[in-house]
């Protein structure tokens, strides 16, 4: 899976290098190309995200318009998440694989601010839908993940992550 992205990414960035045999100009990437190398990515991704989900069967994901799905598998009590606030939160991420690649039982809870900073865009649309307490999970498309090229340390590029998120609390 990983490695057919990488070599087609490669293969994206050989194209646009390469030079006209006669012109000595580089050959053009049309948008046309990028829509349809996009589209080809994009139907991958949701066919690797599809079989995921065929093995668990249990889980009531909700897909939004954007292509997160989440699924709140415990009910906490407190507030909804507000934007601007800071949000505490204990979080798993994985990949389809089930590879665990960071975890706050290794770093501790981690903070941001909602709708303010430079979190995965999927997370911060999550949390939006969740309260205080609440024990979420969310399959995050690579688009609202980390893209082309990965987080540059354990998410590889085009990578669609898992999320395991327990909202701890939130703060002003």
């Amino acid at each position: 899976m990983i490695s057919l992205r990488i070599i087609g990414v490669f293969l994206f960035f050989l194209l646009v290098s390469c030079e006209n045999n006669e012109q000595d100009e580089l050959v053009l990437w049309t948008k046309d190309d990028s829509i349809e190398m996009n589209t080809e990515f994009s139907e991958e991704e949701e066919y690797y995200i599809q079989q995921y989900l065929k093995r668990r069967p249990n889980w009531n994901m909700i897909e939004t318009g954007t292509g997160l799905r989440y699924m709140i598998y415990s009910q906490g009590d407190g507030d909804s998440a507000v934007r601007s606030y800071y949000a505490k939160v204990d979080y798993k991420v994985s990949l389809l694989t089930d590879e665990v690649l960071y975890s706050s039982e290794e770093t501790g809870p981690s903070t941001f601010k909602i709708d303010f900073s430079e979190v995965e865009s999927g997370l911060q649309e999550g949390i939006k839908r969740m309260r205080v307490g609440d024990k979420g999970i969310f399959i995050i498309p690579s688009h609202l993940a980390h893209g082309l090229v990965g987080d540059m340390n354990k998410i590889p590029p085009l990578e669609t992550i898992i999320m395991d998120i327990h909202f701890i609390s939130q703060s002003k």
